[in-house]
């Protein structure tokens, strides 16, 4: 990888290995003191798949050297990180609601109350239009897609640095998510307003009714091993729905064509969150900002590179590459 940008992306995507080794850490420790055990099979065959992409990026990167196509090795080698985070993040999340702290839904529905967006009329409106609450419900699920076709489309667009400031972006927003929701844990909205989940017919509740069973399931004890493709949503303050939506957002919105269409997309999906997954608006003002403040740290660490290399290129006689600051 003989340019600047690819040069710069590179030392980036070992960057994003610290935040995912820091939460892969406090996995391990958190199984150990918790008592939560991971059920081997789907855990395991996530982290091949993984190591696989990994093993094929770095592969390429080392054997081909100057010659690797940064396509490739950007592709593949954030995808495996990305599968690699998720497959962390998710029973992390579980050991982080183990802790217990208690619920704060009263307080998260008195904010909304007191800003004006009561979720009950939400709720009840949306129901009353069940072809909204079924583009909602469609909506709500585009949080995965992304995760494979945000490093796809900005590697084959050559959008290698914007790629991994979306990466670190992505790993510290989620490192943050986790801390908060085991300080501030709640259920959702409906155990909120103590309304039972049928009390809306017409709105997909499936999302709410996994997290109150998970959540309670936790706090009794009665909930120990976790089946990695089985594992519900069970943060709600911020909601990394809403914080995703705009990670996706900046991540695209300079690609021409594809841009405008995922701003669409990932604004139905902030729209679906408070509905569909139970969300408090808070919950989705936390997740913005918190997104908001993940990308400024983000690029702040690059602005940060870039002075560095800056500072070693003038007292240095021998020539050093200079990371671009374009992205």
């Amino acid at each position: 990888m003989v340019d600047t940008e690819a040069r710069t992306a590179w030392q980036l995507f070992h960057l994003n290995w610290f935040p995912i080794a820091a939460m892969g850490s406090l996995l391990a420790l958190g199984l150990a003191f918790t008592g939560l055990r991971l059920e081997p099979v789907a855990f395991e065959v996530t982290l091949a798949i993984a190591a696989l992409l990994l093993a094929i990026a770095y592969y390429h990167r080392i054997a081909k050297d100057e010659l690797a196509d940064p396509k490739l090795v950007f592709s593949l080698g954030t995808i495996g990180q990305a599968i690699l985070t998720c497959a962390i993040v998710g029973p992390l999340s579980y050991v982080a609601g183990k802790i217990a702290f208690p619920l704060q839904d009263h307080a998260l529905l008195a904010i909304d109350r007191a800003l004006g967006m009561d979720p009950e009329p939400i709720a009840r409106y949306v129901n009353d239009h069940p072809w909204l609450a079924d583009g909602l419900s469609r909506a709500y699920g585009l949080i995965k897609w992304p995760l494979l076709g945000v490093p796809i489309v900005l590697a084959l667009t050559a959008r290698y640095v914007r790629l991994q400031l979306f990466m670190l972006a992505m790993s510290l927003a989620l490192a943050i998510t986790i801390a908060i929701s085991a300080v501030v844990p709640a259920i959702g909205t409906y155990y909120g307003l103590q309304l039972p989940a049928a009390h809306f017919p017409d709105i997909n509740t499936a999302v709410y009714a996994g997290q109150l069973r998970d959540i309670l399931a936790l706090r009794d004890g009665s909930l120990r091993e976790l089946e990695l493709y089985r594992l519900a949503g069970i943060v709600s303050f911020p909601s990394f729905h809403a914080a995703s939506a705009v990670l996706y957002m900046w991540a695209l919105w300079p690609v021409r064509g594809i841009g405008g269409i995922a701003a669409a997309l990932n604004l139905l999906m902030i729209a679906a969150t408070p509905v569909i997954g139970a969300h408090y608006m808070i919950d989705v003002i936390g997740g913005v900002a918190l997104a908001a403040a993940s990308i400024l740290a983000a690029k702040f660490y690059l602005g940060w590179l870039g002075r560095a290399s800056r500072h070693s290129a003038t007292s240095s006689p021998s020539p050093v590459w200079q990371p671009s600051l374009a992205e």
